[in-house]
């Protein structure tokens, strides 16, 4: 009985969507053309996007062009440099036109179900790191611009690599008390004192995240302030490890030195 209920249900489920498809046919999450599935992309829309793969900087996530650019420990040589407070990073995507369209859509235009089609290839550049996480745990937006947007986009992406990683979240486990700067423009001297004290694990989560390993997400991802301000408290805070996961990444071309720019953030 329960066997037949479950087929009846799927039955129902699928010609419900069937008949909602007659209605508003699914379209492209980027450009708004009509495509065969929901929360997906046209042909055109789908060969504008550039996964990352190898060769890349297993510390800090940057897309290399040969392998022969990579150092000790498969690191890059700005990682070598200015080696990043976190473990590692995997990013879905270069950031470029084809990842930008669907993630300001997703941060400014209410275009929620955009994460569902990042977080998939999110799931599938961070295999490694996800299959020894404890926890997700999303970069946090000041309450004023979640006021604003009414959601925080790390969060939903967080939210929908969950699902396919089968990892827990912890969506409030670090804050925002004050609302920062655009750092684009600024130096690495003043960046660093922008985000001073600017994130903090919220009390009630210490306990929970001591001695766990932890993968920081968030949208975009260069090497800059704000990750490491999250990092470093969350080490602070008895983390045993912190990588990151992102839906884009910079590349070196868009950067005078990657361990030293960041694109404007929250």
């Amino acid at each position: 009985m329960t066997l037949l209920s479950g087929q009846w249900g799927r039955a129902l489920r699928t010609t419900g969507r069937f008949a909602l498809d007659l209605v508003l046919p699914p379209t492209c999450s980027s450009c708004g053309e009509e495509v065969d599935q929901p929360h997906s992309l046209c042909p055109a829309c789908f060969i504008r996007m550039h996964p990352i793969g190898e060769p890349r900087c297993d510390q800090c996530g940057v897309p290399l062009p040969a392998s022969t650019h990579l150092g000790r420990d498969a690191r890059c040589v700005s990682c070598e440099l200015h080696p990043p407070v976190w473990s590692k990073a995997r990013a879905a995507y270069v950031y470029d036109e084809g990842s930008r369209d669907l993630i300001l859509s997703l941060k400014y235009a209410d275009r929620t179900q955009n994460a569902i089609i990042l977080a998939r290839q999110m799931n599938r550049a961070g295999r490694d790191i996800l299959e020894q996480a404890d926890w997700l745990i999303p970069v946090p937006v000041h309450w004023r611009r979640l006021l604003e947007r009414k959601y925080n986009q790390a969060a939903l992406l967080a939210r929908a690599v969950s699902r396919l990683a089968v990892v827990p979240v912890f969506v409030d486990a670090l804050q925002r008390p004050r609302a920062t700067s655009r750092l684009a423009s600024f130096s690495a001297d003043e960046r660093a004192r922008e985000m001073q004290d600017a994130i903090r694990v919220r009390p009630r989560a210490v306990d929970t995240l001591k001695g766990r390993r932890v993968v920081l997400v968030d949208d975009i991802l260069t090497t800059g302030s704000t990750a490491a301000a999250c990092t470093s408290v969350l080490l602070s805070a008895g983390a045993a490890s912190v990588c990151l996961l992102a839906a884009a990444r910079t590349t070196p071309d868009a950067q005078e030195d990657i361990s030293q720019t960041e694109l404007p953030e929250d």
